[in-house]
């Protein structure tokens, strides 16, 4: 696993547009999908991972469960070229990646028109994905692994920040495991329980009625800077028990390629990164939840995950992303209690290096407490915490400047 500096993110953090962009992610796009889709927490927590780290996210539901509006309403609240398609047995390449240009096609040039589609997107979505057939193959596993886009002698870099599938079954062809293989992050999308029907009636006419806020999100620029920040989370400290987990599932049965254990590291930095954190540690691997290949895989997984929980602090609990304590909200209170003892290493007036070192220290866990008061769902407890993060801010510049 690499060893970066953390303390280099920890700067960056304070001093960029990278705490910006990570607090647009949290307020403006995936608090309000929570608030439009309930019940579907988890699948937008692991859309906006796969924002961060690049990587593929597949849905697995039965018709009607929101799949589609879903991944709509998230592509409405980035401000970037959005690229969708329903495909089936028929679907042409011409359908996805766009026609040849018949102006340089009478010049003899074979170069392909793709305004308006796929290779020019930034964020695709492909709904029923395993309906994809042997004409348009080849081109979507390069487009999906490498973010290449070839065509005879064509070839050009793909912008695509991430792709989503969705299909109401797995792959039944042996043909399609190679597509299926693609998306790194798998999660199923079913109907909400009993208890929550009567929130999501009240929440889909409200949908129904007013469209996506597209004034608010996230720019293509801020997940980028996101998405380069990634190389600099420091993943040193869980290299044994993400090693161990990675070990317990091969010998559970569940095949996990080196290739693969090496992309997973991008969505656990994510993780810890859309928590302001610049080290990830044990809570991030709330990841390897979802990397089933069948169903059955998924309670196996979920098992060996709450295994490496056992070891986490209390401090890595506090500045965890939520999907790793199973929705618990985080506890406004504790945040608070966190930021007073920040303000008391603050307080010190020691001028040597162990105070230095400290600082550095409270930068860091002050960028984490930032993002995760966000996470809180009461407004007035939020805006409090808003407020003393802020405040503890001026704090930590008006010493440093000092």
């Amino acid at each position: 696993m690499p060893n970066t500096n953390g303390r280099h993110l920890t700067a960056y953090v304070d001093s960029s547009p990278l705490l910006e962009s990570i607090r647009q992610l949290n307020h403006d796009v995936v608090k309000p999908l929570k608030q439009m889709f309930v019940g579907k927490d988890e699948i937008i927590d692991l859309l906006s991972v796969a924002l961060v780290s690049r990587e593929n996210l597949f849905l697995l539901g039965p018709p009607g469960t929101a799949k589609s509006a879903l991944v709509r309403s998230l592509a409405e609240r980035i401000d970037g070229r959005f690229f969708d398609y329903l495909l089936t047995k028929f679907t042409e390449p011409n359908e996805l990646f766009g026609p040849f240009d018949i102006r340089r096609l009478r010049e003899g040039d074979l170069v392909t028109n793709t305004q308006g589609m796929l290779p020019e997107a930034d964020f695709v979505f492909l709904d029923e994905l395993l309906n994809a057939n042997s004409s348009i193959l080849n081109s979507l596993l390069m487009a999906l692994n490498e973010r290449v886009f070839r065509r005879g002698s064509e070839s050009r870099a793909l912008p695509a920040l991430m792709f989503v599938g969705a299909s109401n079954r797995l792959p039944e062809d042996e043909s399609l495991n190679a597509l299926f293989d693609r998306f790194l992050l798998r999660v199923r999308c079913d109907n909400v329980s009993d208890e929550q029907l009567p929130a999501v009636l009240q929440a889909g006419w409200a949908l129904q009625r007013h469209s996506a806020n597209s004034s608010s999100g996230i720019s293509i620029s801020s997940l980028r800077t996101m998405q380069s920040a990634i190389e600099s989370i420091d993943l040193t400290a869980i290299a044994p028990t993400y090693v161990e987990a990675i070990n317990k599932m091969r010998r559970a049965g569940i095949a996990i390629s080196d290739r693969r254990a090496v992309k997973l590291q991008r969505p656990i930095a994510a993780s810890a990164l859309i928590c302001g954190r610049s080290t990830a540690n044990a809570t991030d691997l709330w990841i390897l939840r979802h990397i089933w290949d069948i169903q059955e895989q998924q309670e196996v997984l979920a098992a060996i995950v709450d295994s490496t929980m056992d070891s986490v602090t209390e401090s890595q609990r506090l500045l965890s992303h939520p999907q790793s304590q199973k929705n618990v909200p985080p506890s406004a209170e504790e945040i608070s209690q966190a930021l007073d003892r920040l303000i008391a290493i603050l307080s010190s007036k020691d001028d040597n290096s162990e105070a230095t070192n400290e600082k550095h220290f409270v930068r860091d866990q002050l960028s984490a407490l930032t993002t995760r008061s966000q996470w809180i769902t009461d407004g007035t407890q939020r805006s409090f915490l808003e407020e003393k993060c802020n405040s503890v801010w001026v704090l930590l510049r008006t010493i440093e400047e000092a």
